[in-house]
């Protein structure tokens, strides 16, 4: 991990640190529009064939039944199962504390105006299943459209080499109340799902993080089609902000979390210490010898880096501007410097707080921005899976109130129509 000194870097070198999964030549876009044409136009069969070239697996089908779920799902032991269960529990009761009415409000006598949520009605969720298969992430967008009450969920999963998917994937399938898991992964499934195929129905919005592809399949669909998504979101990241209170094995643990998911992760660390930046780096290097995902780890340790600052203030300066998805404070003073953080996904407080807590179990979402959006997005939450429409009421009373200022301002804009549909009800004409 290369080492730089925040003092000694201008406006120019931030923006360049800071800059992440860019595609200059276009080339991830190229690809990826000719895989959401192909699907669009040839629908299943396209879907087949990308899952003997990408995933090298000749699927007889694109799902798993119940019945197979369970089959598979039979695997997954009880130990495993009540972890599962946990992060479950946790997970809901987070997202439950999410559903709220609003009160109504008279704005002035005689006008109500209020909103009320309605589930958006067809999601689709993908759960990536690359280098690393990952069942949170199913319990992390499966949850909150159950709580939100989506009609139609429809979950899609790259095949294993044996033409299905994970144990645990199938587990959380069941637990979700989800019969069928269609066998889709990449940009493919992001098209499926987008346009809809003989077997995959058209979603009315996507979710799920991923990789390059996945995330532009994402973006593209969401200019080009009637489907939303929820943000762009991947490949991972961490931002470690570390002071002379952090303990260096536990940053060095967080480092190596977030670069064990692919090697187009990136772990930066930001500390005010170079003692404490140099004994991570050793703890690095330990750690780095035990991990079975070593590999993965050292490439993406290749594109992460430090920065030295003298302040904590610093420290949070440059964050701000990296926006990153993970944000974990590694200092006893964390509360000193929780209200000057403006961009994050998730923020993690503490030394004895690592990012999988929330990537697991802690109840909040680890479905979250990343390549900076996180100065515009927010992570995945049962708010993703709703609508919220407006409404208002008049009474006779109401009308009369607000409705000589309607005609002012339809008026002074020319709008003659809007002005009479006060007027009329204002004072009717006589018949």
């Amino acid at each position: 991990m290369k080492t730089y000194n925040y003092s000694n870097l201008n406006k120019q070198d931030i923006q360049t640190l800071v800059q992440r999964n860019v595609d200059p030549a276009n080339e991830i876009r190229t690809l990826v529009e000719d895989v959401i044409a192909h699907v669009k136009q040839h629908g299943d069969r396209a879907l087949f064939d990308y899952a003997h070239q990408f995933d090298k697996v000749e699927l007889s089908k694109l799902y798993l039944d119940k019945a197979e779920l369970q089959e598979i799902a039979s695997a997954v032991t009880a130990d495993q199962k009540a972890a599962l269960k946990v992060a479950y529990d946790n997970i809901y009761k987070f997202h439950q504390s999410q559903v709220k009415a609003e009160d109504k409000v008279e704005t002035m006598p005689g006008v109500t105006c209020w909103r009320e949520l309605r589930p958006i009605e067809k999601v689709g969720l993908y759960i990536p299943g690359g280098t690393a298969v990952l069942p949170s992430t199913f319990l992390m967008l499966g949850i909150p459209a159950q709580i939100a009450g989506c009609k139609k969920i429809v979950v899609c999963s790259p095949p294993q080499k044996n033409g299905k998917v994970n144990a645990f994937i199938a587990e959380v399938a069941l637990m979700l109340g989800v019969d069928r898991v269609y066998l889709a992964g990449g940009a493919q499934a992001v098209a499926a799902m987008a346009y809809g195929t003989e077997t995959i129905s058209k979603v009315d919005k996507i979710f799920g993080p991923g990789n390059q592809f996945v995330t532009k399949a994402k973006t593209i669909i969401q200019s080009t089609t009637t489907t939303a998504i929820d943000m762009p979101a991947g490949p991972s990241e961490v931002l470690v902000i570390a002071d002379g209170t952090a303990k260096p094995a536990f940053v060095a643990a967080d480092l190596l979390a977030q670069a064990e998911h692919g090697i187009d992760s990136q772990s930066v660390l930001v500390c005010t210490d170079e003692n404490i930046a140099q004994q991570t780096l050793i703890e690095v290097e330990k750690q780095l010898q035990v991990l079975p995902r070593a590999e993965i780890a050292k490439q993406a340790l290749d594109n992460s880096y430090i920065v030295v600052t003298d302040t904590l203030a610093e420290a949070m300066d440059f964050s701000n501007q990296y926006a990153p998805e993970h944000l974990i404070l590694a200092t006893e003073s964390w509360k000193d410097i929780t209200d000057s953080i403006i961009n994050a996904g998730s923020v993690f407080l503490g030394n004895l707080t690592p990012e999988s807590a929330g990537d697991y179990a802690s109840g909040t979402n680890h479905t979250l921005p990343t390549s900076s959006y996180a100065r515009a997005y927010s992570g995945v939450s049962v708010d993703s899976f709703v609508k919220k429409i407006t409404f208002q009421h008049l009474t006779e009373e109401g009308i009369k109130n607000i409705g000589p200022s309607v005609e002012i301002l339809a008026d002074l804009e020319g709008l003659h129509a809007h002005r009479n549909a006060v007027s009329v009800r204002v004072s009717p004409p006589t018949p």
